[in-house]
């Protein structure tokens, strides 16, 4: 599977991204520059050593300080949206607007430009014919255009989530992480 877009692409816009000060996303823009460089199918679900690029999507609430989140079907997490590149994807922002709209039904408002607000490599286990394999995440921020939300069958629950329900909710330090560098860039 050959995107739109290229690993040259891919390669300048993770090369451009600033973690400041998270080590969790230094070390994760380290890995996927390598990945990018030094592999033939970056994009391809189906390339498990090192793994492959997602792209997810970290939705703002049009008008509250909120965050989209999804209970996540398989791996029982709450996470944000996204997941893997397709062949007509027109760049990562885009995979991760597509997947967060296809998983919880969110729509994207096209009056703010996306960002790239984190990079998190993290393991997914086997299933099926899958090996454990790692994902290279690029997480984009966007605002939504209106806080109507669904459940759908990749994520059962959905919420618009607080700062406050991080903690009770589990979410991942790269996501906070990656939550709270948007907030900062949007103000």
């Amino acid at each position: 599977m050959t995107p739109v877009f290229t690993a040259a692409e891919a390669s300048r816009i993770v090369e451009a991204f600033d973690p400041r000060a998270d080590d969790l996303a230094r070390k994760s823009r380290d890995l996927t520059l390598g990945l990018l460089h030094h592999t033939d199918s970056p994009f391809s679900r189906h390339q498990f050593e090192p793994g492959h690029i997602t792209c997810t999507a970290l939705v703002f609430h049009p008008w509250q300080p909120r965050v989209l989140l999804m209970h996540h079907h398989r791996l029982h997490r709450w996470l944000l949206p996204g997941g893997h590149v397709e062949k007509a994807d027109a760049g990562p922002a885009y995979t991760a607007a597509r997947e967060a709209h296809e998983e919880t039904t969110v729509r994207i408002d096209p009056r703010f430009d996306a960002q790239l607000a984190g990079i998190d490599v993290h393991g997914i286990p086997p299933k099926r014919d899958e090996p454990f394999h790692l994902h290279h995440d690029l997480i984009w921020s966007f605002r939504a255009e209106a806080d109507r939300i669904e459940q759908t069958d990749e994520a059962p629950e959905v919420i618009w989530a607080t700062e406050w329900d991080w903690d009770r909710l589990q979410v991942a330090q790269s996501i906070r992480n990656a939550i709270l560098r948007a907030q900062h860039r949007r103000r």
